[in-house]
């Protein structure tokens, strides 16, 4: 029986992380596997579909990594903490683990913009079932207006390596979703 390594696990986190700061076209699979510390036959053993696959499933990690985050958050304002605090360690390269990719590639493979899709939507659902916990009647729609907002703000929080924008949009969504209960 062949010996289990960690290799393919390292290398899925290491081209999640890369992929998230870098985006999909510039990050090298030369780069993943040296960052990963893999040798370099071990990608197409563990990876035939190459780097489409690799970053199909390195974005079904991120993104449910993320989702199980969401789940454990009690409030918007432990959301709004939680992508904030990420920025700041990551000296505002790390914002959204798909958005990246998303905008860098999903035009270009249906299989790594339905990946992108998938975690999107895992995101909307605990959103959405949380605004149903509050009585909020259309919680589908406001789910995708809290992410939206939260996307952009990430985008411009990284843009200018501030935090203002995530949490004004926060502090706003907040009286939005008051609003609409």
């Amino acid at each position: 029986m062949p010996k289990k390594t960690d290799t393919r696990d390292r290398v899925l986190k290491t081209a999640a992380a890369l992929f998230r700061s870098q985006g999909y076209h510039a990050t090298g699979l030369n780069q993943v596997l040296a960052e990963g510390g893999a040798p370099k036959g071990s990608l197409y053993f563990h990876f035939p579909g190459g780097k489409e696959q690799l970053a199909v499933e390195s974005l079904q990690l991120s993104g449910g990594e993320l989702c199980e985050e969401l789940k454990q958050t009690r409030s918007l304002d432990e959301v709004i903490e939680l992508l904030g605090k990420r920025l700041v360690e990551s000296d505002f390269q790390d914002g959204c683990p798909i958005a990246t990719v998303a905008l860098d590639a999903a035009s270009e493979s249906e299989q790594i913009r339905q990946a992108c899709d998938s975690a999107y939507v895992s995101w909307e659902r605990v959103i959405a079932g949380r605004l149903e916990q509050q009585g909020i009647a259309d919680a589908e729609a406001l789910a995708t207006t809290v992410l939206a907002a939260i996307e952009g703000a990430l985008l411009l929080a990284r843009t200018r390596k501030d935090l203002a924008p995530l949490r004004h949009v926060g502090e706003h969504l907040k009286v939005l979703v008051q609003k609409e209960r």
